[in-house]
């Protein structure tokens, strides 16, 4: 009887755990609309879908001013950006936005010489003939560049660190 309880009560917490992983996903845009009130932004793809992502007190932003507080941590209408998010019914909640450009993530275009997501590793090759060696940050292994396979063209969105390349998002063309 006793073990019968234990196994009751160690299912009961656990079962909570099973569906706490949520996917991510990721858009690449243009910030539109900043609503401070409704603590939101609008990204606008290339295609004109907008996509309107309510920030979190965890929500991280790389590639804007270390210092930024305010609640958008130094984002602005007209920022080009990646938000990868977690989405619930109509909802959706960015867990991080990268901006895109001068002091954010980088971007080079090629085609795709090697890709192994599990081991989180991406080559591609540019115009120029050269390969450029990535690391796949978890959220670019799991959720971007879907069907991007040898010989793809991508756009591949990153960071340097130690002179290593971190991709944190990439896209088909």
């Amino acid at each position: 009887m006793k073990k019968l309880i234990l196994q009751g009560i160690v299912a009961t917490l656990l079962a909570p755990l099973s569906f706490a992983v949520e996917a991510v996903s990721a858009v690449h845009g243009t910030i539109s609309k900043i609503d401070s009130g409704a603590k939101t932004i609008v990204v606008k793809t290339a295609e004109g879908t907008e996509h309107t992502f309510r920030f979190i007190a965890k929500t991280t932003v790389h590639g804007t001013e270390a210092g930024a507080k305010d609640t958008f941590r130094g984002l602005k209408e007209g920022t080009e950006v990646v938000a990868h998010y977690t989405a619930k019914g109509a909802e959706k909640t960015a867990v991080e936005v990268d901006q895109v450009g001068k002091d954010g993530l980088k971007a080079v275009d090629g085609t795709v010489s090697d890709i192994d997501r599990g081991g989180k590793k991406l080559v591609v090759k540019s115009a120029d003939g050269t390969e450029q060696a990535f690391k796949l940050a978890e959220y670019a292994a799991a959720e971007t560049g879907k069907g991007a396979e040898k010989s793809a063209k991508v756009t591949v969105y990153y960071t340097e660190n130690a002179g290593k390349k971190i991709a944190h998002f990439f896209e088909n063309h």
